[in-house]
């Protein structure tokens, strides 16, 4: 697999014993955080497809570069969304693929977050079989601050992970969640110092790239029936999400945004 000819928004590097661990970075694109553009919120929903299919690799991780995880939908792409039904539909079919991908690569994942985590990198970082943060990340669902409904990975995963108190809680009011607390509430598997983070990831990937490739991936698959079960759930929040971009709200929530200042929702 040329992952480097595929690829443009993500560097994609072996590691491990026989480069059997994919070390997947996505790239910051502003010199500060990677933000999914529409090259980018694609190419992050099929490279686990190409993972599923490569033989040659039995674990991947997901990390960001720069300051941090992932900084969240590219303000661009998201006004050709409210305005541009085609970008709308074509950006809706990648976020449903980007969770089902995940869903059902057949490799575990792990997801290293460092710094803010938000938007498409957070979807692919709290679906990942095995979710590391630093202490110090920030982790936030900015949906409803946009003006649409909390769909990606929101309904899907949250309370199955963290109990639909706190779910609602932090999806509602798009309140933040620090790595440690997303570890205490449930959110994340491990959360470690950030000097520890990637070495942490790295040795959790060679030891899942060691073990019994059918018995983790039979196990994966079995468990994930859970996230299936929750489909149709996800299903009803993406279209939800996506008749919210042709609405007046998330004009209001992209002007904001781009004014540094607080949505009038009024």
């Amino acid at each position: 697999m040329d992952y480097a000819a595929r690829y443009k928004t993500l560097a994609v590097e072996r590691r491990g014993a026989n480069g059997a661990v994919l070390d997947i970075r996505m790239l910051a694109a502003n010199g500060k955080l990677p933000t999914a553009g529409h090259d980018g919120h694609r190419e992050l929903a099929e490279i686990w497809r190409d993972v599923s299919a490569d033989d040659s690799v039995r674990c991947a991780v997901l990390r960001g570069e720069g300051l941090g995880f992932s900084g969240g939908g590219d303000l661009a792409m998201v006004q050709d969304m409210t305005t541009d039904d085609v970008v709308r539909q074509r950006v809706w079919r990648e976020a449903r693929d980007l969770v089902y991908n995940i869903v059902n690569c057949d490799k575990p994942i792990v997801s290293a977050m460092h710094g803010p985590a938000v938007g498409a990198g957070l979807v692919a970082g709290l679906l990942a079989d095995i979710s590391i943060a630093a202490k110090n990340a920030k982790i936030v669902d900015g949906h409803t601050r946009l003006g649409v409904a909390a769909g990606d990975h929101a309904a899907i995963v949250w309370p199955l992970l963290c109990g639909m108190a706190k779910a609602k809680y932090h999806l509602l009011l798009c309140e933040p969640v620090s790595g440690e607390e997303a570890e205490r509430i449930g959110l994340v598997s491990l959360a470690v110092e950030e000097a520890d983070l990637l070495p942490r990831a790295y040795e959790v990937a060679d030891r899942l790239a060691a073990g019994s490739q059918s018995a983790i991936r039979f196990t994966k698959y079995a468990l994930n029936n859970w996230l299936r079960q929750a489909g149709p759930t996800f299903d009803a929040s993406l279209a939800l999400e996506f008749m919210g971009f042709a609405g007046a709200d998330v004009r209001e929530g992209v002007a904001s945004l781009r004014e540094k200042r607080a949505p009038n929702f009024g």
